[in-house]
């Protein structure tokens, strides 16, 4: 509030009249700070007080806050969008974190994974995966399945005769060429293969069954 007018006519400011006084942007300590603006952090190496008060507490907060304003502003790339606004790219952190929970434990091996690594057995499916490289094409395929790596020899437009291979089949009954014999041998292989896991199944059922 303005005080009263003077001799003079002129009327004095009071202090809340005047305008604050702002300290200033740029920030200068004897020793330099140091930075990792990919964790937004400030070191400030300058010693204080014993029992620093809560003012030089603040005075310190502020001017390590300054600087690190500064150095993102003058360091890092600004981009502006039109609904965002202004954004700064943060470069990669040099400041290892510690972890917030303890590393994960290992899990103990199963039965199966005991007796596996004693024999040396090797999981397959996980180890050589679902596709196989074909060297003629130069390209991957499955291993099984459409266009898989066990129908070879079925498309192509001509196919080597075996003599003996082309008597079996002209010996069969019906209309049948030395392509369907190659999909019959292997629908044939797959059936085996059930049969002997049907067996293998009773097997170990009767040896669980009389242990």
């Amino acid at each position: 509030m303005a005080s009263k007018p003077d001799e003079t006519g002129t009327a004095s400011l009071s202090k809340s009249d005047s305008k604050p006084e702002f300290l200033p942007v740029t920030v200068t300590k004897p020793i330099p700070y140091t930075f990792d603006l990919g964790n937004l952090l400030c070191n400030d190496y300058n010693p204080v007080s014993e029992k620093p008060t809560d003012a030089e507490i603040a005075s310190v907060t502020r001017d390590c806050a300054q600087a690190l304003i500064n150095q993102l502003l003058t360091t890092c790339p600004i981009s502006s969008h039109p609904i965002d606004g202004f954004s700064l790219r943060l470069p990669p952190s040099t400041t290892p974190l510690p972890r917030e929970k303890l590393l994960p434990v290992p899990k103990p091996p199963t039965t199966w994974k005991k007796f596996a690594k004693k024999k040396g057995i090797k999981d397959k499916k996980r180890g050589e995966g679902k596709m196989v490289y074909e060297e003629a094409t130069g390209e991957w395929v499955p291993k099984w399945g459409y266009k898989g790596r066990n129908k070879d020899g079925e498309g192509d437009w001509i196919v080597e005769v075996d003599e003996r291979k082309e008597k079996k089949v002209e010996a069969m009954e019906g209309e049948s060429t030395v392509r369907s014999e190659g999909r019959r041998e292997r629908k044939e292989k797959v059936r085996r293969n059930e049969r002997k896991q049907r067996a293998n199944k009773r097997g170990a059922w009767k040896a669980g069954a009389l242990s």
